[in-house]
């Protein structure tokens, strides 16, 4: 006598795999820190969007999100910080990922420079989308 699941009968039908849908893309998850290193005061919700208008929408215009976040990260001294946090999620064709890539350097680049942050964090996945 054999004990679990019984095995699956040459007559069960194979489930049908899943349409493929959309269009090849890249989602782009940039992480902003709100706690300044040097002790000076955090990044204010106004500050953030102000920055969003100026350094990202220019280019990303069709479109992007913002999530309000808490999160936490050791510091080059091994303290871990705890903070409030922004995740700024970017969709783009795939075939625009070269052309992009100096963009999203750039939106990085300008945020730890403007607000005195150690760094932000970038995680790219590919993925598909459909409008």
């Amino acid at each position: 006598m054999t004990t679990g699941a019984p095995a699956a009968s040459s007559t069960t039908p194979m489930l049908p795999a899943a349409a493929a849908r959309g269009t090849a893309y890249v989602e782009t998850r940039l992480f902003f820190g709100t706690r300044r290193p040097d002790g000076g005061p955090e990044v204010t919700d106004g500050q953030f969007m102000e920055f969003v208008d100026r350094s990202v929408t220019p280019g990303f215009p069709d479109g992007l999100t913002v999530q309000d976040g808490r999160g936490q990260w050791r510091d080059s001294r091994g303290a871990i910080e705890r903070e409030r946090s922004y995740e700024l999620i970017l969709l783009y064709p795939a075939a625009q990922a070269r052309s992009r890539a100096a963009l999203i350097q750039r939106i990085r680049r300008d945020y730890v420079r403007l607000h005195a942050q150690d760094s932000v964090a970038r995680l790219d996945e590919p993925t598909s989308a459909d409008f």
